[in-house]
C-alpha cells in the first residue's frame, strides 16, 4: 500500500500539501488518520498520574493463517500488506499474541478511530448510568430541555444509544448536502461552504425538526445521536466530555498514554468520530469489555451493562444495507453486535476502523486502517474473516 512519510519538510517544493477539505480522503488520510491534531483543533484526554495496566504479551505467528474472503485466498500477512492498515492487535487469553504497525504508524501514535468514537463514548454512558447519574428510560428532554423544540421531543436517552430516533437525519458521506456534510462543517471537520449551515454541533442538533419514523420503532445509524448523548452526559455530569472520559474511563483503565478528541468552534469535543489514542490503549479498552467492565480487580464498568450491551439488542429493528456485512447482527449501546445468542460485538469506523469482541473465546482483534472508501461492504467483510480466521486458529 501507498504511504505517506510520517515527515513533511516545508522547505522542499516536491512536499506533499493537504487540501483541508479533503484532509480524511485517499491519499491524504494515509498520514492525515495519524495526525489529526496537526490539522483540527483538539482537547487531551489525560491518562491520569497512575501506572499503565500491564498487557503482556505471548507472540504468535500469525502472518501464515490462512482464510477466504469474497471469493479470494488470503494469509494474514497478505491481508494487512493489502488492505490500507496502519495498526493490527490481537488479544487472547489476556494476552497479545500479535502486534503489527504499517505506514508508519508506531506504538506511540495516536490514530483517529472514527466511529470507533460512539462505543467510547457509549461505554462511558454505561458508567454514569450505573452510577445512576443518568437513566436510560428517561426522555432526552429531562437533560436537555432545549430539545423540546425538535425532532428528539419524546424520544429517550435509550433511543439515542440504540439510534432508535426516528429523527431524519442523512448520513450519506459523499452528498455535498446531505446532514452528514453539515455535521462535517458544524464539527469543524471542513470549512464552511452554506453560510446558513451551522458552525458548531450543539446548534446543529437543534435545527433538527423533522421525523421519518416514530421514535423507538427502527434503527437507522445516524451519527449525530452520539453527539446528542454525549451532551446529556456531559450536562448529568456537569463535565466537558474529553474531562469525563479522562476521569471515568480513560486513567481508570490504566491508558498508556493521553488521547484525544477534535473540538469545534465552540470547543465542544466530537463524540460522534473525534476520538484519538494508541493502538495499545485501544487494545486495554478492549480488555476491560472482555473482563466484564474490570481491570486488575477494579470495576470500572457495570457488569449488568456490558451483559446488556452483548445480550438485550433487539435484531427486529436491524435490517436493510446493515445485514448485508451483519446478518444476524444489531445494534445496541452505540455498538455493532455480530450475534446477540454469542454476544459478540463490536465498535467499528468508516475507512476502516474496528475492535472486535468476543468474550467466549476470550479474544479480541483492533485493526487502525485508512480505506481510499469511507465505506466498503467488501472490505468490512474481508476484515472480519481475517479476525475470525485468527480467532479460530487461536481456540
Amino acid at each position: 500500500m501507498t504511504s505517506i512519510s510520517p515527515f513533511r519538510d516545508p522547505t522542499l517544493p516536491c512536499n506533499i500539501r493537504i487540501p483541508i477539505q479533503d484532509w480524511d480522503r485517499a491519499p491524504w488520510n494515509r498520514w492525515t488518520f495519524q495526525h489529526v491534531r496537526e490539522i483540527l483543533p483538539t482537547t487531551q484526554v489525560w491518562r491520569g498520574a497512575g501506572p499503565a495496566s500491564v498487557l503482556p504479551a505471548d507472540f504468535r505467528d500469525i502472518d501464515v493463517i490462512p482464510f477466504e474472503a469474497e471469493g479470494q485466498a488470503y494469509t494474514i500477512g497478505s491481508f494487512l500488506e493489502t488492505s490500507y492498515a496502519n495498526g493490527f492487535l490481537v488479544l487472547h487469553g489476556g494476552k497479545i499474541v500479535a502486534e503489527r504497525y504499517l505506514n508508519g504508524m508506531t506504538p506511540y501514535t495516536q490514530h483517529l478511530s472514527q466511529s470507533v468514537a460512539k462505543s467510547v463514548v457509549g461505554t462511558l454512558a454505561g458508567i454514569l448510568i450505573g452510577r445512576g447519574m443518568v437513566d436510560p428510560t428517561a426522555s432526552l428532554t429531562h437533560y436537555l430541555p432545549e430539545l423540546e423544540a425538535t425532532a428528539y421531543n419524546g424520544a429517550t436517552v435509550q433511543h439515542v444509544l440504540d439510534m432508535t430516533s426516528g429523527v431524519a437525519f442523512d448520513e450519506t458521506y459523499t452528498a455535498l448536502d446531505s446532514h452528514m456534510a453539515q455535521l462535517d462543517v458544524a464539527s469543524g471537520w471542513k470549512k464552511l461552504v452554506n453560510p446558513n449551515w451551522h458552525t458548531n454541533v450543539w446548534d446543529l442538533m437543534l435545527s433538527l425538526k423533522d421525523l421519518e419514523c416514530p421514535h423507538g420503532t427502527s434503527f437507522r445509524y445516524r451519527s449525530i445521536e452520539t453527539d446528542v448523548l454525549s451532551f446529556v452526559l456531559q450536562r448529568a455530569a456537569a463535565t466537558p466530555l474529553a474531562e469525563l472520559v479522562s476521569r471515568e474511563l480513560w486513567a481508570p483503565m490504566g491508558a498508556e498514554e493521553d488521547a484525544y478528541f477534535t473540538v469545534d468552534a465552540a470547543g465542544y469535543a466530537l463524540g460522534d468520530g473525534g476520538f484519538n489514542a494508541t493502538l495499545r490503549d485501544y487494545a486495554r479498552l478492549a480488555l476491560l469489555h472482555l473482563r466484564g467492565g474490570e481491570i486488575d480487580g477494579r470495576r470500572i464498568v457495570p457488569t449488568e451493562w456490558i451483559a446488556g450491551t452483548r445480550f438485550d439488542a433487539d435484531p427486529r429493528l436491524f435490517g436493510g444495507i446493515y445485514q448485508e456485512v451483519l446478518p444476524a447482527g444489531a445494534y445496541h449501546n452505540q455498538f455493532w453486535i455480530e450475534d446477540t445468542g454469542r454476544g459478540v460485538y463490536m465498535a467499528r469506523g468508516v475507512f476502516g476502523q474496528l475492535i472486535y469482541i468476543d468474550p467466549g473465546a476470550d479474544f479480541a482483534a483492533i485493526v487502525l486502517s485508512s480505506w481510499p472508501e469511507f465505506v466498503s461492504t467488501t472490505r468490512t467483510r474481508t476484515a472480519l474473516a481475517a479476525v475470525r480466521a485468527v480467532r479460530e486458529a487461536l481456540l
